[in-house]
């Protein structure tokens, strides 16, 4: 690979349409455990509804990854898929917070009233176009930055994603503030995460647009030459030089990090699953003393739930500025989730909404850690041929864990005795068995 080098200003265009894309993905994860609660779910029922969306986005991420990587065209390789993907998600998040307010059928089916399902389905979309708008960034970093930069360069992305989720978590808050409603009719959503949800959309599209205007991508022949290998590698479908080797393919030939990372991916997603289905029921009962969706309480605790994830956004760009002084990619590794996991057991423990601050500003340290470490690891193993299809194979790595821990969410809620803290303990132990995976990890070293 060549060691072209970038401008700080050019890796952050490369990176700022991760801004909106993130406050969506910030919105999405503080609020749909607040939205389906208000909507009618049994708080055994919540998990499930996060079992499709991470199953549509296995399928769905390694199609984009494969296709991009053999498309090239006058807007880019990375950027046409880039720009759909935000604009269903944009639709979608007008649609979403609505859901309750559209006059569904109460009549249940399989457990789920109508506005339920409309909920699910929409929240399936939601989740899939923002993984579709998501993987491009990462893709088109891995694409352009030569190895000695990819550190630097997904740091800047970690930073961008972290201030993104600020604002995604505190628009709640913020609309509440200024007096928009955070109450409704029961079955309704507050008004003030539905003009969230529309706030959220219009930054999406806008920041997107920024980087798809800013961000040129390298024709065939440059890459090839940037990556030091020949056009026969990544030429495009149909041509006779196109070499295209399956999925299936690719996985069994994927170099030895995919799998020892993607081991420590399962466990670090598998605790952020726990912690965005269970953050809101465990501190409305924690701290406001109630579990009833339609009390004010709980809606209350819904609005601090976007503040403490605004403090973990926080904590978690500080750490980004603490990474790269680590000599050593492993041992910065082990201790951001290390800390988190304390973080996530602590938790359990806090009846102070305010002490809450300590505790999520800690899981903040392993949120930095997984937005910027693995994908270091991962695209400094690879050559260039195959970026996208293996970025997004990689991308299982964090929708598998999702799907395990959703589908057992009920059945270790029941375990665990029915506390919703207490599944931010099962977060916490799930980051400690992630800390010593990272042991079976091999670090590349870069050319400096």
């Amino acid at each position: 690979m060549q060691s072209t080098k970038l401008t700080f200003w050019q890796m952050w265009n490369l990176s700022f349409g991760f801004f909106g894309v993130q406050i969506a993905y910030a919105l999405q994860s503080a609020n749909i455990s607040r939205i389906f609660a208000t909507l009618g779910a049994d708080p055994h029922q919540l998990s499930f509804f996060w079992i499709l969306p991470p199953l549509m986005g296995m399928i769905v991420q390694p199609l984009i990854g494969k296709y991009s990587d053999r498309t090239w065209c006058r807007m880019g390789r990375r950027k046409p898929y880039l720009l759909v993907g935000a604009i269903v998600a944009v639709l979608v998040m007008l649609l979403l917070p609505n859901a309750g307010s559209l006059n569904f059928s109460q009549r249940l089916i399989l457990g789920l009233n109508g506005a339920m399902w409309f909920g699910l389905f929409s929240l399936i979309f939601l989740d899939t176009s923002i993984n579709v708008a998501m993987q491009p960034f990462k893709m088109m970093v891995g694409d352009m930055v030569g190895e000695n930069q990819k550190a630097q360069a997904y740091s800047i992305q970690s930073l961008l994603c972290n201030a993104g989720s600020l604002v995604g978590y505190l628009f709640p808050i913020f609309f509440t503030w200024i007096g928009i409603a955070n109450t409704a009719p029961k079955g309704v959503i507050p008004p003030s995460v539905i003009w969230s949800f529309y706030c959220g959309a219009a930054i999406l599209i806008l920041c997107v647009l920024y980087t798809f205007a800013k961000v040129k991508e390298m024709p065939p022949a440059e890459y090839a030459a940037f990556h030091g290998i020949t056009e026969r590698a990544q030429a495009a479908p149909g041509s006779a030089q196109a070499s295209k080797p399956g999925l299936l393919q690719l996985l069994l030939h994927a170099p030895k990090t995919f799998w020892t990372v993607g081991l420590v991916q399962f466990f670090c997603w598998a605790a952020f699953m726990y912690m965005w289905t269970y953050s809101n029921g465990a501190i409305a009962a924690n701290c406001w003393g109630t579990t009833d969706p339609a009390s004010e309480g709980y809606q209350a605790a819904g609005n601090w739930v976007g503040v403490v994830f605004a403090v973990q956004a926080v904590g978690s760009i500080l750490w980004a500025i603490v990474l790269p002084k680590f000599k050593s990619l492993r041992l910065a590794y082990v201790v951001s989730l290390l800390i988190g996991a304390a973080g996530f057991v602590s938790v359990a423990f806090v009846h102070s909404q305010y002490l809450l601050f300590v505790s999520y500003f800690l899981i903040g340290a392993a949120w930095a850690a997984m937005l910027a470490l693995p994908f270091t690891l991962l695209t400094n193993a690879l050559s260039g041929g195959n970026m996208g299809s293996y970025l997004g194979l990689f991308n299982c790595t964090i929708c598998l864990p999702q799907i395990v821990a959703a589908a057992l969410g009920g059945v270790i809620l029941r375990l665990v005795g029915g506390a919703q803290a207490t599944m931010l303990v099962v977060a916490g132990v799930l980051l400690v068995a992630g800390s010593l995976a990272v042991g079976l990890v091999q670090v590349k070293k870069t050319k400096q």
